[in-house]
């Protein structure tokens, strides 16, 4: 009922804020007579906020359109390496006609950025991504909402989570590093120590960043919830059925916007100050500070719908039974025993002011992974960062990611044989020369 209720109240708000977006630009479009009125900055802000405040927030894309490599601008196209119901493997496929660019981009590291099925869509990993396409091959798990995946395709489990990552291993193949950020580091650990005991080859790295592995461990606001209430209580107070008007009608979920409602309700004043902000810096005519806002809420406030039996079982298997830690939980029948895991080298990344994963949980990974060498075992605290700026912002660009970058490189042997166009990039460490090759014609744009 209360999801019935809910896109109720969304359907008759969405003229108000159409009026409001409307009269807002009548208030402040340069041609429009009611600009130049008393108090029209005022009115025009105040009218654009409620505008944003009442709009329903749809999926952003990740507008990656082209990346700089070694000082060359590179196009970028999104394409869909595998389709499944709850999920799409989306590969960034780098083109460019510079030969020596080219030869750089066809050697570098192959990376599976496993994106959190927490409530956001992926695209809050955009930064990570960009940064990430500088000197890696990139693919991402784009999930789904589920109140867009019909009911016919049958339930989503957390154990069919774990079997996606596999098969997004496999597909990728033994060259793979796997970077998990939040949620995912369990059944990323999950999907890879599986691997490992049945016999298959395991990635090359594997990076997890501020991930509950342990959420014992420092717990956090979000972890006391989930620790602290009965799992009946969460299956009878969040899980609601997607109304009629959805693709996925009757399909059991935990609603994008009660998640919404709890990541604001964890710091409620930060955003009534930052609404207000904005407000000033409309009135002020701060047009970057303003855009800057507009960009983060328009991602922050997208949310998704999670399959109930995927949520219900993670919060039992993460944070009420441990099943991870305690070596309890099984896949298939296969129990998932992280020491099994001998050939992949591990870093963890956690922040110093991280409030949803708190700290230590991350770097338990380090002790159930008995089976990796300590010398191919790292772990990276990040000051003064907070949760999202392990993965986000200038923390992540200036401090995390040469961290990430540098570690991933170290565990992938040199290039082979490069053409003779590029000689001086059979190392995949090696520097391109700043030097460029004389001006040649227009070759055909290739992609790597």
């Amino acid at each position: 009922m209360l999801y019935q209720l809910y896109e109720t109240q969304r359907a008759l708000m969405a003229p108000f804020s159409e009026f409001a977006s409307a009269a807002a630009k009548l208030y402040s479009h340069p041609l429009s007579p009611f600009t130049h009125t008393p108090l029209a900055q005022r009115i025009a802000a105040g009218l654009d906020l409620m505008h944003r405040l009442a709009k329903e927030y749809e999926k952003p894309e990740f507008g990656i359109k082209s990346v700089k490599v070694d000082g060359v601008e590179v196009a970028v196209q999104e394409q869909v390496a595998i389709q499944k119901p709850f999920c799409r493997l989306i590969r960034f496929k780098r083109f460019t006609d510079d030969p020596v660019a080219l030869a750089d981009m066809k050697n570098h590291p192959v990376v599976l950025l496993v994106a959190p099925l927490s409530g956001h869509h992926s695209t809050l990993l955009r930064d990570t991504v960009r940064s990430l396409l500088q000197d890696h091959k990139v693919y991402i798990t784009d999930w789904t909402d589920a109140r867009m995946v019909a009911a016919e395709e049958g339930p989503f489990h957390l154990n069919d989570y774990v079997k996606y990552v596999q098969e997004f291993i496999r597909h990728i193949g033994p060259e793979v590093n796997v970077i998990s950020v939040c949620q995912p580091t369990v059944p990323v650990l999950a999907a890879i120590s599986v691997m490992a005991t049945e016999g298959e080859f395991t990635p090359r790295t594997m990076t997890m960043m501020g991930g509950p592995i342990d959420a014992r461990r420092s717990p956090t606001a979000v972890n006391n919830l989930a620790m602290n209430k009965s799992h009946s209580w969460f299956e009878n107070n969040v899980i609601y059925r997607v109304p009629p008007n959805f693709p996925g009608a009757t399909r059991r979920v935990y609603p994008g916007f009660m998640q919404h409602t709890g990541f604001v309700a964890m710091n409620p004043d930060r955003h009534v100050n930052s609404h207000y902000d904005y407000f000033l810096d409309l009135i002020r005519g701060d047009d970057d500070s303003a855009e800057a806002h507009r960009q983060f809420y328009d991602e922050y406030n997208a949310v998704l719908d999670m399959p109930a039996e995927y949520y219900l079982e993670t919060i039992r298997t993460v944070f009420q039974d441990f099943a991870l830690v305690n070596g309890t939980w099984d896949v298939d029948g296969t129990l998932v025993n992280p020491a099994d895991i001998a050939t992949s080298a591990l870093l963890t990344v956690e922040g110093e002011l991280d409030d949803i994963s708190g700290a230590g949980q991350t770097r338990a990974a380090h002790d159930l992974c008995t089976g990796i060498p300590k010398e191919r075992q790292f772990h990276y605290d990040v000051e003064g960062a907070g949760h999202y700026g392990i993965f986000s912002g200038r923390r992540w660009r200036e401090k995390v990611y040469p961290q990430v970058r540098d570690f991933i490189r170290r565990y992938n042997p040199p290039a082979q044989a490069l053409a003779l166009a590029a000689p001086a990039t059979a190392d995949a460490g090696a520097q391109v020369p700043a030097r460029r090759a004389p001006a040649r014609k227009a070759t055909p744009a290739a992609g790597a």
